[in-house]
Parts: C-alpha cells; sequence; structure tokens
C-alpha cells in the first residue's frame, strides 16, 4: 500500500504544481495598451510530466517531474472594433488565407486596415517579449 500511496503523492504534487504554473493567462497573456490599441500576445504552451516509485526492501524512493515549453505564437490587436492577428510563426497556405479574411472583410465593408504604427508597435513588444519564452 506503500508504493501506491507514495506515487499517488508524487503524482499529485506534479499535477497540483502545473495547475499553478498553466492558467488561461499563459496562453493569452496581459494585454498591452498602447494609445487605442490593445495588443494581446498568444503562445502555445507544451507540457510533459513523470512519476514514479521504487521499493528496494525497506527503503521506498520516489521522484517526479515537469517540464513546459512556451512559445511565442501571435500577437491580437484590437484597434477601434477591429481586430486583427499579426502570426510570427512558420504559416501553411490555410493559415495565410484565414489571417487575410479580417482584413477582407474591413476592405468589402469600407473600413480601414489597423493602424500600422499600432502593427509595428505589436511586432517590436513580441520580438522583446521573445527572448523571455526561447531559450
Amino acid at each position: 500500500m506503500e508504493k501506491k500511496s507514495q506515487f499517488f503523492d508524487n503524482a499529485e504534487a506534479i499535477f497540483n504544481g502545473m495547475n499553478t504554473f498553466l492558467t488561461t493567462k499563459t496562453v493569452v497573456g496581459e494585454p498591452i495598451v498602447v494609445g487605442e490599441t490593445t495588443i494581446i500576445p498568444l503562445v502555445d504552451v507544451s507540457c510533459g510530466m513523470a512519476a514514479g516509485t521504487f521499493e528496494e526492501s525497506s527503503k521506498s524512493k520516489g521522484g517526479g517531474g515537469m517540464s513546459a515549453k512556451i512559445s511565442p505564437t501571435a500577437m491580437l490587436i484590437i484597434q477601434d472594433g477591429r481586430t486583427k492577428v499579426v502570426n510570427i510563426k512558420n504559416q501553411d497556405a490555410i493559415s495565410k488565407i484565414l489571417d487575410m479574411v479580417p482584413d477582407l472583410i474591413n476592405k468589402i465593408t469600407n473600413k480601414a486596415d489597423v493602424d500600422k504604427e499600432a502593427t509595428k508597435q505589436a511586432e517590436t513588444i513580441l520580438n522583446e517579449s521573445e527572448s523571455k519564452y526561447i531559450d
């Protein structure tokens, strides 16, 4: 019974640690307000975890660990009621087409594009924050 209890204790500790590490703010960062523009960073989060126990005669041993990788993927730019996603990862053809849809809708409805200065500021902020998440 000791083995089972120790294993579950290790696994529970790892999952509780992951619970405090991963929040919605991990995937969708804190909004950044630049003038009348709101910039929200979006990131990918990958996790791996392991737990185990070992019993040799009267000695009980156990351990566990968790690993996470966070990489920025895009910036969501909201300005004057318009929204634009600026991707920073390698894109396939479908992603590029999906990125163009909001711009096409804005052009069809005679709305101007998101301010180029706001897009430039978002890219600058993203590049500065990228070093925090990538080794």
